[in-house]
This record gives structure tokens, C-alpha cells and sequence, in this order.
């Protein structure tokens, strides 16, 4: 395995596999934020859920939004998780035309 993630083939294997745990993980956060909201427990922060988004996890986060309806209008996290997202596509499309 360590061979696999060695020079670039390896980078181009790991970034989308790292993408697709950041992507679970960030599901996981918003499906327990959502189950500690309707339970009255204690609530995963805004900001770990944002940084998650940010690290990647703005696919996830935006489905976990919609299939658990959560978050939907809450502000201004929405605007900040639009933000992430805009970034996001802003850098790679510069990365690809570079």
C-alpha cells in the first residue's frame, strides 16, 4: 500500500480517496447534529461542521442537508457553507487551467 501512495500516480489515488471519507464523515456529523436536535443532547458545533465542509466535505454536506432536512435555513451558516462551496469550485477551476 505504501508503494500505491509513493510519487504522483499514488497522489492521484489518495486525494479521491481521502475526498470520499471527508464526504462520510461529514454525512456521519450532520446526521448526528440532526439526531441530537430532535433528542435534546448536546449538538456537534457549527464551525466543526463547517470546517468538515471545508476540507472537502461540501458534497456531503449539502446532501446531508437535504436527505435529513436539516440546516435548510439556518443563517448565517448557510451563506458560510455557500461560501465553502463557491471557494471550493473557484480553486479548482483555477487549478485546472493551470
Amino acid at each position: 500500500m505504501a508503494d500505491l501512495l509513493r510519487g504522483s500516480e499514488g497522489l492521484l489515488l489518495f486525494i479521491p480517496l481521502a475526498l470520499i471519507v471527508v464526504n462520510f464523515v461529514t454525512i456521519a456529523l450532520f446526521y448526528l447534529d440532526k439526531r441530537s436536535a430532535i433528542a435534546g443532547a448536546r449538538r456537534v458545533p457549527e464551525a466543526r461542521l463547517l470546517s468538515w465542509a471545508a476540507m472537502g466535505g461540501t458534497p456531503g454536506a449539502f446532501l446531508a442537508r437535504h436527505l435529513f432536512r436539516h440546516k435548510t435555513r439556518k443563517e448565517p451558516f448557510t451563506t458560510q457553507l455557500q461560501l465553502i462551496a463557491v471557494v471550493q469550485v473557484g480553486l479548482l477551476i483555477g487549478v485546472a487551467l493551470w
